[in-house]
């Protein structure tokens, strides 16, 4: 909605310059709520016009189909003192994919060219963003291909990748992007924008020149695209005619070796040469081979190699469902998600990044200084990671506030202690890795299982981070007893017998009291708390921790417990009862993945492999997913793409698929 701060609810007139001032914002907002509007052959519908339209519920795609539209525009008016802010977002109606979005400011006294230029703008993305197009990745690689066409024939193949390759003996991964644009038939034009934003899109760059590039001059750092397309063009947005290739390369300021078109090609081709040998060396599952192997390749994707770290997602502030509020920056490393990161990657023979990861919370394990471990961590290892909201950017498809820094790194969390000791333990068990496994690197993890030990039983935010709530979570008091139940292990298998003896005493002593106290015999089920009666879906994890057996009764009677109350569909939600923000609208999409895999363990397999191959359905083009879903519309919702959720693939499809030496 068009929101002007100096228009309050009062009984007095409103003076003659704020009437004026709500006039212009209501006609700039209401040129982006057209009822239905034709752009060349394509009808365009906004959200304004479906949220009135009876069937608000029902997935995009089948209200486009009664509509009989192409595309849906969403926007916001937004006004700082005298600038007025239109944000235009642009969704293909049938696939369901946000294609476009661009915020457009002027002077208020100006509302009335913004809304043209607005205009003008969307029509130009529905004609570009809605002709005919292909995209693909190149097959087991992250190098993306797009073609396009226009409506006379025009064609062209853009060819996008951040190179990353051996050289020298060491990883070449610079802070770089390469884009090449080739015309394929008839003779295409293309308008080439560059336009880099700095403090979170609040300013824009100072931009200087020169024979084949352009910098872009910001206080924390300078940007250079070199090009073999026209200069003139790139500065000044005008269309030209393609007709050979061109390649624009955008990283740090420093001269290319070479042309752009020479260096374009080599690092191409070394980059998905070393992404092809990367993936020849996974151990996949017999079936759904693609859908892991991209799964594979973007958990990668967000490990962070200099440090080690693993990343949740590479996106902030996507919500977890509409206006929901509930936007989080998850550009950092969580312990948690990182120990089932690097436990899926070690399942599939990619073993460096564990081992990188393994030094990432050595290091800080070791660096504590005697606080407590913290449940998410900045990528450098730095501790402090402040949330505030930034009010330059409207958020995705205008839904903010947008977040940077994550106050969750504040909370406590006990399960960090388990994760960090059951991320470790590999080292102890897997002859491949490298570290060093010794009664030193025992005696460091028995540091963090004191912890554990003595925090199991006292009341933490919990995994699904409440922020207004403590209580003593089944889920945080399952990871400590893990950790502890890995140190005996860990020191048997080093022949420490004493102290294995000694925690496998407390670990037993730590089950029995978990056992007693969160168990709900009333329910028989396992409840989410410590003496409570709701339920969440971490429960289904029991088996997956070695806390129960499989065959255990307890754990069928927990996974009946959970369906009963948390399934809606085809899909798992993490909990039905209010949090911080009221009742969750949409599923954890990780949680349905172990869901599948808690009906594997009971011997469910045909009801497992039925709803894993539904949740597959619902990737996107590119096999990819997000952390929430929609279960009425099958939209994905949350930051994107989700460590977790592919994780989750990675495990079921293990879990389910035939064996190799039955396959064939």
């Amino acid at each position: 909605m068009a929101r002007d701060d100096s228009i309050t609810s009062t009984t007095h007139a409103p003076r003659p310059q704020r009437k004026l001032r709500r006039d212009l914002i209501f006609i700039a907002y209401a040129a982006l709520i057209t009822t239905l509007a034709k752009i060349g052959e394509l009808r365009v519908v906004s959200r304004t016009s479906i949220m009135l339209y009876k069937g608000v519920r029902k997935p995009l795609r089948e209200i486009a189909r009664e509509l009989e539209v192409d595309a849906i525009v969403e926007g916001t008016v937004l006004r700082a003192g005298d600038r007025v802010r239109i944000t235009a977002q642009l969704i293909d109606a049938a696939k369901e994919a946000h294609l476009w979005a661009e915020s457009y400011e002027r002077d208020l006294r100006d509302v009335l060219t913004l809304q043209a230029e607005v205009a003008q703008a969307v029509a130009r993305e529905v004609r570009v963003k809605l002709t005919p197009q292909e995209q693909a990745y190149i097959a087991h690689t992250p190098i993306l291909k797009t073609r396009l066409f226009d409506r006379h024939g025009g064609g062209v193949e853009i060819t996008d990748l951040a190179p990353r390759f051996e050289q020298f003996g060491r990883l070449f991964c610079p802070v770089m992007i390469m884009r090449q644009v080739r015309p394929i038939s008839g003779s295409p034009r293309i308008r080439m924008r560059i336009r880099p934003a700095c403090e979170y899109g609040a300013r824009r760059p100072a931009i200087t020149w020169g024979s084949n590039h352009v910098r872009y001059v910001m206080s924390e750092m300078v940007l250079r695209a070199t090009s073999d397309y026209s200069i003139t063009a790139i500065l000044e947005e005008t269309p030209v005619v393609l007709r050979e290739p061109v390649s624009v390369v955008l990283g740090p300021d420093e001269t290319l070796q070479g042309s752009a078109g020479e260096v374009f090609r080599r690092f191409l081709d070394d980059t998905a040469a070393f992404w092809r040998a990367w993936v020849r060396n996974l151990g996949i599952p017999y079936e759904w081979q693609e859908n892991i192997i991209r799964a594979a390749i973007t958990l990668k994707l967000n490990a962070y190699e200099d440090t080690g770290a693993i990343v949740a997602a590479v996106s902030t502030s996507i919500p977890e469902s509409r206006a929901s509020g509930r936007n989080w920056d998850y550009r950092y490393c969580w312990l948690r998600d990182a120990y089932f990161v690097v436990n899926a990657l070690n399942r599939m023979n990619a073993t460096l990044p564990m081992e990188r990861y393994l030094d990432y919370i050595i290091n800080i394990a070791t660096s504590t200084n005697g606080r407590d471990l913290q449940p998410v961590y900045a990528i450098s290892g730095k501790a402090g990671i402040e949330e505030r909201e930034i009010g330059s950017l409207p958020g995705y498809r205008g839904m903010g506030p947008v977040r940077v820094g994550n106050q969750a790194y504040s909370q406590v969390q006990h399960d960090v202690y388990g994760a960090a000791i059951l991320a470790a333990a590999h080292v102890f068990f897997d002859a491949r890795l490298a570290l060093r496994s010794d009664e030193s690197l025992l005696r460091q993890l028995e540091q963090l299982g004191e912890r554990a030990a003595a925090l199991f039983d006292q009341p933490d935010a919990g995994l699904w981070e409440l922020r207004g709530s403590k209580r003593v979570h089944t889920f945080s008091s399952v990871m400590c007893w893990a950790g502890c139940d890995r140190l005996a292990k860990i020191a048997a298998r080093i022949g420490l017998a004493d102290r294995a003896r000694a925690w496998r005493a407390r670990a037993d002593t730590m089950h029995s009291a978990i056992c007693e106290r969160a168990w709900n015999e009333k329910r028989r089920t396992f409840a989410a708390t410590f003496g409570g009666e709701d339920l969440d879906a971490s429960l289904l994890l029991l088996h997956e921790l070695n806390f129960l057996r499989a065959d255990d009764p307890r754990f069928a009677a927990t996974v009946q417990a959970v369906e009963r109350e948390l399934r809606r569909g085809e899909y798992l939600f993490r909990y039905s009862v209010p949090d911080d923000f009221g009742v969750p609208e949409n599923a954890f999409v990780v949680c349905t993945f172990w869901y599948i895999d808690a009906l594997s363990a009971l011997g469910r397999k045909d009801e497992a492999r039925a709803l894993f191959q539904s949740i597959l359905a619902r990737c996107n083009r590119h096999g990819l997913l997000s952390e929430h879903i929609d279960p009425r519309t099958g939209e994905l919702w949350g930051n994107f793409p989700q460590t977790y959720s592919m994780v989750g693939m990675i495990n079921s499809a293990m879990r389910l698929s035939i064996p190799w030496d039955e396959a064939y």
